[in-house]
């Protein structure tokens, strides 16, 4: 199970939006997510484009998975003059609360064309299995559990 816990995150986009401001590592700026189960894994798929895989931090604490990234600019030369600057710089961060079913100790971080792509698998406790029941006489029955 994942749980979201950034409950002012489209507030913070438009206000960055409205007041032109990106983040820093003080003040990380969200990125937008998806987060869905396939099969016996959890996928999380991030959207950094313009970000180098050399820029993206992940870490994992308890049951918190924090992800940074850094877009920095392009380097120019001084005779470049901007005319639109619409791509936001800066840090981007996203936590995301893990549940105790799933396994933090096997997490794997893939990064191409502009996603980032961690595969969470579910823990072997939390899988269902079966349970054998004895009875008086001996006889074994199997129980789905």
């Amino acid at each position: 199970m994942l749980m979201r816990t950034d409950p002012f995150r489209e507030l913070d986009r438009l206000a960055q939006q409205f007041m032109g401001t990106t983040g820093t590592w003080s003040r990380p700026s969200s990125m937008p997510m998806d987060a869905y189960r396939e099969g016996d894994t959890y996928v999380i798929a991030v959207d950094l484009p313009g970000v180098t895989a050399d820029a993206i931090d992940i870490d994992v604490e308890r049951n918190a998975l924090t992800i940074k990234a850094e877009r920095r600019p392009l380097a120019h030369s001084d005779d470049v003059q901007m005319t639109i600057s619409e791509r936001p710089l800066g840090v981007f961060s996203r936590q995301v609360m893990l549940g105790d079913s799933l396994d933090a100790e096997n997490i794997q971080a893939h990064y191409d064309a502009g996603v980032l792509t961690l595969r969470i698998p579910i823990a072997e406790r939390a899988k269902p299995r079966k349970i054998a029941v004895t009875t008086a006489d001996r006889d074994q029955k199997q129980i789905m559990g």
